[in-house]
């Protein structure tokens, strides 16, 4: 997913604040989902709500205002109610950022973990193994 870098994104000394790495990710995974036919909207109104279970990410090198980025979301593992991905930040062929993200499925009204969503089990399945 591209990303452009706005004066918003950045702090006092012109970089990417490091919690905006997150906020593109975090887009990155939504359109994602989007790609696989579904939406935040759509499951919230299914009663299904994905909530950031666990995070670990490592910032090698500064974004900097008007740079062009992509990020990737790559699911490695889907559990009952847990799948966790692998993102990437990059600025061309360089690597700036990456981290393993671990989402939840939860109830919406309860906020209990439930299983995912049958249709979204399956359709990630099918495009976890096509693209391997």
């Amino acid at each position: 997913m591209p990303v452009r870098v706005y004066i918003e994104d950045t702090d006092a000394g012109g970089i990417v604040y490091y919690v905006n790495y997150l906020k593109f990710m975090e887009r990155a995974r939504s359109e994602w989902l989007r790609a696989l036919g579904f939406s935040q909207q759509t499951l919230l109104d299914e009663g299904t709500q994905l909530v950031v279970y666990r995070l670990a990410c490592h910032y090698s090198k500064p974004a900097r205002l008007d740079d062009a980025l992509s990020v990737d979301a790559h699911v490695e593992h889907m559990g009952r109610c847990r799948m966790t991905f692998e993102q990437r930040v990059w600025r061309n062929e360089e690597l700036l950022c990456r981290a393993t993200v671990e989402i939840a499925c939860l109830d919406r009204h309860t906020l209990r973990p439930r299983a995912w969503p049958e249709a979204l089990r399956t359709v990630s399945a099918e495009r976890q193994t096509s693209s391997a």
